[in-house]
């Protein structure tokens, strides 16, 4: 296995703000399947986890169970407009620049399509930064991070001890800790500090201008 560094880094809440997007994607899911969205829809805590239980939470308080239908009318749409809803949040990119200056190797690790992951990430001009994308993907196996993760590592021959999983959700840092790796958890994202402190992130991290020096700190560490 190699020893490089690597660094493991969610999209939606980590690196771009993406709540404009999946918004508007969760209004036109749910008109095509019947439904008023209503005046106080509000998804921000429902971002992060696998799409189907995003979906699926929004479905239930409607008394509807269609998930299949919904999955489709919204992939629909994000993959022709929503997708592009999403903005790097400030500093982002220039820690990104930081973390591969250092020599350490990148890899998006995201529950959202591998597709839709890779044409934002070209869209917003960070795709230069990482060395590989990785997302969900169509069969499911690759839905949840525990199973996300476990593959990045067995396919780049990475070896957890000198990784870095960050994220913004709960899902990262269980991800994280299925796979033995240490996890850095972001506050500036969908997920609140108790969230992450309660699945067990190893760090926390306020702002986007300290990201590369305690992802350096952690991995030097």
């Amino acid at each position: 296995m190699t020893t490089a560094r690597c660094v493991l880094l969610d999209l939606d809440g980590t690196l771009v703000d993406s709540q404009p997007g999946i918004f508007a994607s969760c209004v036109a899911t749910l008109r095509a399947l019947g439904h008023d969205p209503g005046e106080a829809l509000d998804i921000k805590r429902a971002i992060g986890p696998p799409l189907e239980e995003m979906l699926q939470a929004l479905l239930r308080a409607r008394g509807d169970d269609r998930i299949d239908e919904a999955v489709a009318a919204y992939r629909q749409h994000y993959g022709e407009s929503g997708l592009l809803g999403s903005e790097p949040y400030p500093g982002i990119c220039g820690a990104l620049q930081d973390i591969r200056q250092a020599g350490l190797r990148l890899y998006l690790a995201t529950s959202k399509r591998e597709v839709f992951a890779r044409r934002i990430l070209e869209n917003l001009k960070l795709v230069m930064y990482f060395d590989a994308i990785y997302g969900s993907v169509p069969g499911g196996t690759l839905d949840h991070k525990p199973q996300l993760l476990a593959h990045i590592l067995s396919e780049q021959d990475i070896h957890a001890s000198h990784s870095l999983m960050v994220g913004d959700r709960r899902h990262d840092i269980v991800g994280a800790r299925a796979v033995d790796m240490r996890c850095l958890g972001v506050l500036w994202g969908y997920g609140s500090r108790d969230e992450l402190e309660a699945a067990g992130a190893d760090q926390l991290v306020e702002r986007t201008s300290d990201l590369a020096r305690m992802v350096l700190s952690m991995l030097n560490g």
